[in-house]
């Protein structure tokens, strides 16, 4: 399948999987917003292989083709690298030049990766340090920020992070998994506010017009508008010993229940997709209800 390309993609740690499409369709209900569960859209085994671990993100280029990070080939560099869509490796940053943070035994271990309106980097350090960091366009080491903590301006694994553009000045969009809410920081790396809580180990940010998409490791997706609030909650799993269970075998999985969502896009027609971290890789799709 030929790929339009979009400008190259940053992404830390993981290598990408291109998957093929089917459809059909069951109803569940949001806030807001209404989807329908449609099963079977991806192929389970693309080239006859199985997806594997869904440990990232997942995306959608200009020509609706899916691009899903996988634990299929993940290095183990503690860096930040940029790619070309055919695999080209353009650049990396490795480990900060901030010497009172990344001292012995602390190592660089970036979750997520976003670029500013200059071109400043910002890397959710979420399984290292626990600090946003940011780099300028020249991928010089500027500052770090948050560090750990359970109180507003600290992170408990800083993991998802996104530019979001969708006010009146822009603003960094993270992910405070273990500390259950997402927030508001300014480009300074200022704390503003927290957006929603009480989420279940929001793992990763899309936004998509007024929308913001969160993967919940803990069994769901939440879909939240311009303000805050919630327009969707989708995949709900109601049973606690599947949610996040990286093991959970393929027969106890059901169409339209999330177990370890990881990873969410929504694409031009409002529809998601989402990835689960589960050990034998696995992917949902719900459709808009127009």
């Amino acid at each position: 399948m030929k790929l339009t390309a979009p400008a190259p993609i940053l992404m830390t740690h993981f290598s990408r999987t291109l998957l093929a499409l089917a459809a059909c369709s069951t109803m569940v209900l949001a806030a807001e917003l209404k989807y329908a569960v449609t099963p079977n859209f991806f192929d389970a085994k693309p080239g006859d292989q199985p997806i594997g671990a869904c440990h990232g993100g997942l995306v959608i280029d200009k020509a609706g083709n899916h691009y899903v990070t996988t634990d299929g080939a993940r290095p183990s560099q503690h860096e930040v690298i940029k790619l070309k869509l055919d695999g080209e490796q353009l650049w990396s940053i490795g480990t900060p030049a901030s010497p009172e943070i990344y001292k012995a035994g602390v190592s660089f271990n970036p979750c997520a990766v976003t670029v500013g309106p200059d071109g400043s980097i910002y890397a959710a350090d979420g399984y290292g340090a626990n600090y946003v960091v940011k780099f300028d366009k020249d991928r010089k080491f500027v500052k770090a920020f948050g560090g750990r903590g359970v109180e507003e301006g600290k992170f408990n694994t800083c993991h998802g992070i996104a530019l979001d553009t969708r006010g009146e000045k822009p603003l960094l969009l993270v992910c405070n998994r273990n500390n259950n809410r997402v927030e508001h920081w300014d480009l300074d790396g200022n704390f503003v506010k927290v957006i929603q809580k009480n989420l279940r180990m929001p793992a990763a940010v899309h936004i998509r017009g007024e929308y913001a998409i969160f993967p919940e490791l803990q069994g769901r997706v939440t879909v939240l508008n311009k303000d805050g609030s919630i327009a969707a909650q989708v995949g709900d799993n109601p049973t606690a010993s599947q949610r996040a269970n990286f093991g959970l075998p393929e027969d106890q999985w059901k169409d339209g229940i999330c177990n370890s969502p990881h990873g969410a896009s929504m694409d031009k027609d409002g529809n998601l997709l989402v990835a689960e971290w589960t050990k034998f890789g696995h992917l949902h799709k719900f459709s808009l209800v127009k």
